[in-house]
């Protein structure tokens, strides 16, 4: 992703995609651990507002999620996870994030 759009955010359909799979994803997982958190992160995603607080809880979780590297078996650990979460994926969060005024 450019840093432009980076900066800007993007209308980009494959981007779009990609934040749904991983709110989707993200709101399963918080689902299990917080139940609370999820209705909140789940009504602000159906509103198309998510609050601050569940903004910058998918933030962290996207970041905390990336799983593949690229490194090769001999390079480092295979991370396993539910969904596959390149580090540019976690960028076009972020930049959906910060184009809907969220401060990632």
């Amino acid at each position: 992703m450019s840093d432009r759009r980076m900066r800007q955010g993007t209308d980009d359909p494959a981007d779009r995609r990609t934040v749904e799979r991983l709110v989707a994803a993200w709101l399963a997982e918080t689902e299990r651990h917080d139940p609370e958190a999820a209705g909140e992160g789940r009504d602000g995603w159906e509103r198309g507002a998510l609050s601050e607080r569940a903004a910058q809880d998918l933030a962290t979780w996207v970041t905390a999620r990336v799983t593949d590297t690229g490194f090769t078996e001999d390079e480092g650990p295979y991370v396993a996870g539910p969904v596959r979460i390149t580090p540019a994926d976690k960028d076009t969060v972020h930049a959906w994030l910060r184009s809907r005024g969220h401060a990632v």
